[in-house]
């Protein structure tokens, strides 16, 4: 494919434009083509970044646990770089340092360097590379250009052949195993398992938070010889509803605040986070002070997100089975509530079928609405899916999660409740929605 004059492409929204056209498919598993041109790019610009990368796969729980790694070491004076996917409403979501979000200037110049790079990576021709490929050199250049002290990385998808994985870690953290991108990781769990198990790394420590994790993730770890932690056996936590405490062969940490994220997995993710900062605790130890304000401070928009107000709504990206189930039990925490109801969209390559049936009984009333692009399930296919899993409730069709929600908000009595879920496209249609109407005049009253 022939390059476009860069001076053409001098708006972010411009350059994402460009990157979606540089590979004729979305999802391109592999690490020679990302490889070959990040070897470009420290080459050119002569950046390292030298200090302690923690690594985060798994198939739920990877953002939350990202999150609370930022929000404890910044508490505890770090510089922090972490590079999550996807995003909710800005493409600046996904590279965030110290904090804050990258600005369009600052990412617009990574992606002119990337580019530079990969027209200069091979001899034979431009390097092909995907929108997530060209988004992770992209938030790596940020990092060597910003003074960091340690860095956080998100794993895409799966971890063998992702490209957060041609950088090595000094700790790999696996939060869950489930069946999801099974079309690009294999329909098992031993076969999902093997390819997350990818980012551990040789005499390094590999944290694996999934309570019953897969024999392949075990025999992975074993055959690179990596420093596996396993929870319940090389560390965890106990709790009652006040507090909590955290244990481990290196440390322990009691008294504990629940953290700031909702649900009661999120104890998992706190302690995964935990065991990853015994592993760097040499080269950016935390005390108790900054694990509490990390806990107390740390927000992720779309993670069991409980809106303030009356009606009660929530926001979940919750897209697979094992993620929906998660959301089931958080609801039955939530209290009671006369009605639900649910605005649910979801791509078509998803479970929706064993989604759904995760919910059963807990939804009153079920609004199938439609994604765009050509992922996106159409609201038809949702509510034939709702049928097909016994769900039970009633169901009825909108075009949009924001016709969906609209809808909902119309219907819903002060002492209901809707959750809006199924993907982050879902979640992030209702965002703008209801960020529109923050922002909108008041009407004045004569």
């Amino acid at each position: 494919m022939t390059a476009e004059p860069m001076e053409h492409r001098g708006s972010l929204a411009a350059w994402l434009d460009y990157v979606e056209r540089q590979h004729p498919k979305s999802i391109a598993l592999g690490l020679e083509r990302v490889g070959s041109v990040r070897h470009a790019l420290e080459r050119d610009s002569g950046r390292r970044f030298t200090g302690p990368v923690i690594t985060v796969g798994g198939t739920n729980g990877k953002g939350s646990t990202c999150f609370m790694l930022e929000a404890i070491l910044r508490a505890g004076g770090y510089r922090v770089g972490l590079y999550t996917s996807p995003h909710l409403l800005r493409y600046s979501e996904r590279v965030r340092v110290n904090g804050n979000e990258a600005t369009e200037e600052r990412l617009c110049e990574a992606f002119a360097r990337v580019e530079a790079a990969r027209l200069q990576a091979d001899r034979d021709g431009p390097v092909p590379l995907t929108y997530f490929e060209y988004g992770t050199l992209v938030a790596w250049d940020i990092f060597c250009d910003s003074s960091l002290d340690v860095v956080i990385l998100e794993v895409g998808l799966g971890g063998r052949l992702d490209a957060v994985n041609i950088f090595d870690p000094d700790c790999s953290v696996l939060t869950s195993v489930d069946m999801d991108h099974m079309d690009y990781l294999g329909d098992t769990r031993e076969k999902i398992g093997a390819e997350k198990a990818g980012i551990f790394r040789p005499g390094k420590v590999a944290v694996v938070a999934d309570p019953l994790p897969p024999a392949t993730v075990l025999a992975h770890a074993a055959q690179v010889g990596a420093d596996l932690r396993l929870i319940g056996r090389d560390f965890g936590y106990k709790g009652d509803r006040q507090q909590w405490l955290y244990w481990s062969r290196d440390s322990r940490r009691t008294g504990l605040a629940y953290p700031a994220l909702r649900g009661a997995n999120q104890l998992l993710n706190a302690s995964a986070a935990l065991a990853a900062l015994d592993a760097v605790a040499g080269q950016v130890p935390v005390g108790m002070n900054d694990v509490r304000r990390g806990f107390s401070e740390v927000e992720l928009p779309g993670r069991f997100q409980v809106l303030p107000g009356r009606p009660s709504m929530v926001l979940d990206v919750a897209h697979n089975p094992h993620a929906a189930a998660v959301l089931a039990d958080n609801l039955s925490n939530m209290g009671f509530f006369p009605e639900t109801y649910a605005v649910i969209g979801m791509l078509s390559d998803k479970d929706i079928v064993g989604v759904c049936r995760a919910l059963r009984g807990r939804v009153t009333v079920w609004h199938a609405v439609a994604l765009p692009g050509p992922r996106g399930s159409s609201s038809d296919t949702v509510a034939r899916a709702i049928e097909a899993s016994g769900a039970g409730g009633e169901i009825r069709q909108f075009d949009s999660p924001r016709d969906g929600l609209a809808e909902a908000r119309r219907r819903v009595g002060e002492g209901d409740r809707i959750i809006v879920f199924g993907s982050f496209l879902t979640v992030a249609d209702a965002l703008t929605l209801i960020h529109a109407e923050t922002r909108r005049p008041a009407t004045a009253i004569s």
